[in-house]
Order: C-alpha cells, then sequence, then structure tokens
C-alpha cells in the first residue's frame, strides 16, 4: 500500500487545487485592496494572506484530519439539521448568490466594459452574461473531455501572461508603495482589514467544498492510510498555497503602485483591466480579457456542476440535477445583471456571517481526534460564534439597511464585543462557547 505521495503527483494534485481555488475572485481582490491599502500594502497583505490561502490551506487538511466524508458530514457533528442549513448557505454562497454570477460579470469587467460607452453599459452587460451563462449550461448539461484540455492550455497560458504582467510591473512601477495613499480602515489596522478582505475570495468556504475532493483524488493515487492522506493533503497543499501567496503578493503590490497612474478604482476588475491596458496596450488588454473570461467560464461550469450535484443530494425526491443546473444558471444570471460592484457590495454580510462559522467549523475538525464524542463542544462553539457572526454581518450591510432603527439598536448590544469594530466579533465569543462546551461535558461524565 502507497502511504507518501511522489513529487509529480504532488505537483499533480496540488495543481488541481490551484485550478479550483483561483477564479475570478482571486484575481481582483488582491489588486482592489492593494489600491486601498497604499503604503500599509505590506500588513494588509499579509492579513489577506491568512484568510486567502492559510484558513484554506487548513480547510484541505481539516478534512482529512477529521476523517470526514465532506462538508455535511462534519457539520453534522454540530447537529444534522444545522449540516443542512451551513451545506444550503455555503454552496449557494459559492454557487448562484455571488461567486458565480461573480464570474460572469468580472469576465465583463474586464473584457468588454472598458470599450462599452457609459449609456450601453446595462444593455451590453445582459448580452454578455446571456451568452455567458447560456456556454456554461451547455457544457455543465453535457459533460466533455474537452474542458479538460482547455484547463491544460488555459491555465499555462493565464500564468504566463500574469507573470509577464507582474515582471514589467515590478521593473517599472506605476508609482511608489511609499507614498501611496492609504483609504478607509487600512490606516487605523491594515492587517485586520486585510484579513476580512480575503473573505471575498471565497477559499475557506470553498476548501470545505473541495478537501473531499483531494482525499478521493490522494486515494485514487494509492494513498489509503489516515496518515499518508494527511500528508499527501499537506503536501499538495503547500504547492498551491506557495503559488497563490505569490501571486497574491504581486497582484496586491501591482494594485498599489498603479495609484501612481490611476485613481481608486470601484472594484478590482476595473483597476485590472487598467493596469494591462497601461502596459501592454489594447492588444494585451484584449489578450487578458480572453484569458480571464475562458477561465471563468471554465470555473462557472465546475460550480453549475457542484451546486447542482449537492441539492440533488440533499433533496433526491424534489428535482433531477438538469433542472438544479437550469435553476442556478438562471438565478445567476438574474444576479449577474446587477454588476460586479454591487454583488460585491451585497456578498459582504453574507460572508461576513457565514466565515466565522466556517473557520471555527475547520478549527473544530483539527481537533476531531481530541472532541470524539463531545458533540456539545462542537454545538457549544457553533452557537456562540454563529450569535456573533450576525452582529458582524449587521455591522457590514449597506447604509440605508444599516440605519433602520432596530439594527442600530442591535449593533449598540454588539458594540460591547471586543474586536467588533474591526469586524471579528466573534472572536472571543467562540473561544468562550469552545470552552463552555468542554465544561459541560466533564461535569456530565463527572455526573455520569
Amino acid at each position: 500500500m502507497q502511504e507518501k505521495l511522489s513529487f509529480s503527483s504532488c505537483v499533480l494534485v496540488g495543481s488541481m487545487l490551484f485550478g479550483m481555488f483561483f477564479g475570478a475572485g482571486n484575481l481582483i481582490f488582491p489588486v482592489h485592496m492593494g489600491q486601498e491599502a497604499g503604503s500599509q500594502f505590506l500588513p494588509a497583505t499579509i492579513g489577506f494572506l491568512v484568510t486567502g490561502i492559510g484558513l484554506p490551506f487548513l480547510g484541505i487538511v481539516a478534512m482529512g484530519v477529521s476523517g470526514s466524508n465532506g462538508l455535511f458530514d462534519l457539520a453534522s457533528r454540530v447537529h444534522p439539521s444545522y449540516a443542512k442549513f451551513m451545506t444550503i448557505l455555503l454552496y449557494l454562497t459559492i454557487g448562484p448568490a455571488f461567486a458565480l454570477p461573480r464570474t460572469a460579470t468580472v469576465s465583463y469587467q474586464i473584457g468588454l466594459a472598458p470599450y462599452i460607452a457609459e449609456q450601453q453599459q446595462t444593455m451590453a452587460l445582459a448580452g454578455f452574461t446571456l451568452i455567458f451563462f447560456v456556454i456554461a449550461i451547455l457544457f455543465a448539461l453535457r459533460p466533455s473531455k474537452i474542458l479538460i484540455w482547455i484547463g491544460k492550455l488555459l491555465n499555462p497560458l493565464f500564468l504566463l501572461f500574469l507573470a509577464m504582467l507582474i515582471a514589467i510591473a515590478f521593473f517599472q512601477p506605476m508609482g511608489s508603495v511609499s507614498t501611496a495613499a492609504v483609504h478607509g480602515d487600512y490606516s487605523s489596522h491594515a492587517f485586520f482589514k486585510g484579513f476580512t478582505e480575503g473573505y471575498n475570495t471565497m477559499d475557506v468556504l470553498a476548501s470545505l467544498a473541495f478537501g473531499i475532493i483531494v482525499i478521493r483524488t490522494l486515494r485514487d493515487l494509492g494513498i489509503r492510510t489516515p496518515a499518508g492522506i494527511i500528508r499527501g493533503s499537506v503536501k499538495a497543499g503547500f504547492v498551491t498555497i506557495l503559488l497563490m501567496g505569490v501571486i497574491y503578493s504581486c497582484l496586491a503590490y501591482i494594485g498599489t503602485t498603479s495609484i501612481g497612474a490611476f485613481e481608486l478604482s470601484d472594484n478590482g476588475g476595473i483597476a485590472l483591466a487598467q493596469i494591462a491596458s497601461y502596459y501592454f496596450g489594447s492588444f494585451g488588454a484584449l489578450l487578458l480579457a480572453v484569458i480571464v473570461t475562458l477561465a471563468c467560464l471554465k470555473t462557472a461550469i465546475g460550480l453549475i456542476t457542484a451546486c447542482s450535484e449537492t441539492f440533488e443530494e440533499l433533496f433526491p425526491a424534489t428535482c433531477s440535477y438538469r433542472t438544479y443546473a437550469l435553476i442556478f444558471t438562471s438565478i445567476s444570471f438574474l444576479v449577474g445583471n446587477i454588476g460586479l460592484t454591487e454583488i460585491i457590495t451585497l456578498a459582504v454580510p453574507i460572508l461576513m456571517f457565514l466565515y466565522p462559522l466556517a473557520i471555527t467549523l475547520v478549527f473544530l475538525a483539527f481537533l476531531s481526534a481530541i472532541l470524539e464524542g463531545r458533540r456539545c463542544v462542537y454545538q457549544m462553539t457553533t452557537l456562540f460564534t454563529l450569535l456573533a457572526a450576525i452582529g458582524d454581518a449587521l455591522n457590514a450591510l449597506p447604509a440605508g439597511a444599516k440605519d433602520l432603527s432596530f439594527v442600530q439598536s442591535l449593533l449598540h448590544v454588539y458594540a460591547q464585543l471586543p474586536f467588533f469594530s474591526i469586524g471579528m466579533g466573534w472572536i472571543v465569543p467562540a473561544i468562550l462557547g469552545f470552552i463552555i462546551g468542554n465544561c459541560m461535558f466533564v461535569l456530565k461524565n463527572k455526573n455520569a
């Protein structure tokens, strides 16, 4: 029985994992963060890397450590009803509610928007997203090996172009990091702002969905023992986070220096299109647009497939895979037409609620060997985290909703939590819930 992952297999699994993780958000958010962070680029980037690559890596490894058969199985350690709630919310978030529509809007923002007059943007976006999702659903309904070949050609081509962009940006920077203006919360707590900005990549959520795929791949490669799966997950994950960490850091640097030539953009898609045009002219911008669109299309096909399969498994007596695929694609088309900046704005409250639950689930999975049979620890940690995460979500609502009187009343209460002002009010309650859960377990056994 093979227990060690060869170097070539490690690179293969790591590349597969990179391909699953690196989508539209991974490309645009570090650029925009760099623009906003300005001279605070370094601490902001470190914070971004913690949630952008560190926690997703832990999520992949946690799946192997816990021995679970996927997100639903892992979340069932809290309660079966919670597992269904968590699975539905997570897949809707990385699917038709936010991540899936974003694949189309990022493609449009980078590829077509710069060449369309302002008054025609709405119709152009509608036409582009319609074509994009029609192509995506056709492939999702008729899986084909052509997707594998597109992936084999696309990833190297994309990375080559990105490497060229990064290289020229380092040798011919548009501005200086030290003199770049700092915007918003980056001036007072850049690390923590970068940390919460990393939520936008949705990669911790994705790691809980992708972890089982990595485990199955390792088993197909002949690795069967729990220790071998853990080591294989760590090795493959390291390849992924190394590559993503370098790319994120470079994109953030490029975003910061771009302030020397451009105004602060509304989103990273606009900024990236401007940067590509600055260095490579119209041809370079067009090439980037084609590559990003194809990459996003491949991601969209994968998301439609994953979400539809998951919902068919959760609700086998309702709709078929084909029906779910059509429903999710239609919803994604409608959501996509509100625009990239608006999608990002609407996603933030949901992510502020969902991310703490995902993070605590990952850490509980790591402690699964110690916590075996201690359901009360899972439950109390999750309950306290959930209650606090509601406050973080309310605090991230758009201005109109946040200003409602009952929301303000609740926020006044939540403001008493440590770290609430920086979007991390869930940390102390999560720790408190973990301690209370363990105390309950000890007392229960003592009285038994």
